[in-house]
């Protein structure tokens, strides 16, 4: 990992992927891939209609209709992300973002010159910033010369892992439509609830229709995160227009276009056939056992982190366990993020890599990494009625928990694997 000065501690340039589900690619998946992958000639920027109509449908089935000349594919949210903030924020726009919120979202702003402030998130959840919060940076914001336009969430988080409830995401979204910005609402982990019948997820797009554009990367739910394609869903009316025809334009410049078999297997999957949405709830219900079961690692040892709602990974806070973790010389995320990584053996992001202050003891936990090691484990994984119970998977949590533990006083009350 590249570090950006010689103490490691500036501008952060390394930005850690989407959690991954650690899975075999679907086999229904991977045909339709192959079978277009003989095709010689490309995508249209923007998508074919085949794949527009595909998008159309999905979003139609979450009660978001549209119609084709209101969607644009591009390959990976970021494509659509910064071609969205090219748009909206022009030479002189600035954009705010919540703190923390995915780790891709301020690059492509600070690409294009323009100033990101982070505005902060209430206790309960992450990925939507507090109204008064918001209302406050706006007009700071303006009193220093600034023209807020871009307020970028997620109701859905990452890293947080949580759902923003209803009542916070009106009180925000009406707080955004009375200064006059634009929202984009990431969606990607919309499909990944772990508790989908006991939790209220609403779109933006369902409260401010005529302001808001939606961005789904299909990573989140529907595709390997190898095979990068995303969706958004512009709105309706003379300014979604305007700003779909400039998104267009932008990613013309760019040669963003979604590869030919790519389209093909994103075209099949948002049309949600039966071997897509079963593997995508058996992988929904296993990495929601896995999280409850990482959650549980972080607060034995003593740490905090709000309980995972969506996705497939925890943000966990260590600044109870400041004092022993400045004992082992750690005393910023960085530095966290290097110790556990080396103790883990896998990725774990420090929270300044999401926007939040580098001297708090933030990272984010994958639940991927404890599927096991290969496609065979994996696929034990995502079929045994009791995953947890399984040797490889049994190995991996009592290591995590270890290092978790390790980094307490009370370490001793682990028992030493088996």
């Amino acid at each position: 990992m590249r570090r950006t000065d010689p103490e490691g501690h500036g501008p952060v340039r390394y930005g850690p992927p989407l959690p991954g589900d650690g899975l075999p690619v679907l086999p229904e998946l991977a045909a339709v891939l192959a079978a277009a992958a003989g095709r010689a000639d490309a995508q249209p920027v923007g998508g074919a209609p085949a794949l527009l109509e595909a998008a159309c449908g999905y979003w139609t089935r979450r009660g978001l209709p549209c119609v084709p000349d209101r969607v644009a594919a591009g390959p990976g949210a970021p494509a659509l992300l910064l071609a969205l903030t090219a748009a909206v924020a022009g030479d002189d726009g600035d954009v705010l973002v919540p703190r923390p919120c995915a780790a891709w979202w301020a690059p492509y702003a600070r690409l294009l010159g323009r100033p990101v402030f982070h505005v902060p998130t209430p206790a309960e959840s992450g990925g939507v910033p507090d109204p008064y919060a918001l209302l406050e940076t706006v007009r700071r914001v303006r009193d220093e010369g600034g023209r807020p336009r871009l307020l970028v969430l997620s109701v859905a988080d990452d890293p947080t892992a949580t759902v923003a409830p209803p009542e916070l995401l009106h009180e925000t979204v009406e707080a955004a439509a009375a200064e006059g910005l634009h929202l984009v609402s990431d969606e990607t982990w919309r499909d990944t609830l772990h508790a989908p019948h006991a939790t209220v997820l609403l779109s933006p797009a369902e409260m401010l229709p005529d302001r808001v554009t939606v961005v789904t990367d299909l990573a989140g739910a529907l595709l390997p995160p190898g095979w990068p394609a995303a969706v958004a869903r512009f709105p309706a009316g003379q300014e979604g227009e305007r700003l779909h025809a400039r998104v267009l334009d932008i990613l013309t410049a760019l040669g963003a276009r979604v590869a030919q078999p790519v389209a093909a297997a994103a075209g099949y999957a948002l049309d949600e056939p039966e071997p897509v949405t079963e593997r995508r709830e058996a992988c929904v219900r296993l990495h929601a056992r896995m999280a409850a079961a990482v959650y549980d690692a972080v607060v034995a040892g003593g740490a905090f982190a709000r309980p995972p709602q969506a996705g497939r990974h925890v943000y966990a806070d260590l600044g109870p366990l400041r004092e022993a973790l400045e004992d082992l010389g750690v005393g910023d995320a960085q530095e966290l993020e290097d110790l556990l990584t080396a103790r883990l053996g896998m990725p774990a992001p420090g929270g300044h890599r999401f926007g939040d202050d580098l001297g708090a003891l933030r990272v984010r936990l994958a639940t991927g990494p404890l599927l096991g090691g290969t496609d065979d484990e994996r696929t034990e994984c995502l079929r045994s009625p009791s995953p947890l119970e399984l040797p490889h998977v049994q190995r991996a949590l009592i290591s995590l928990r270890s290092a978790l533990c390790g980094l307490s006083d009370d370490a001793q009350r682990w028992e030493p694997p088996r």
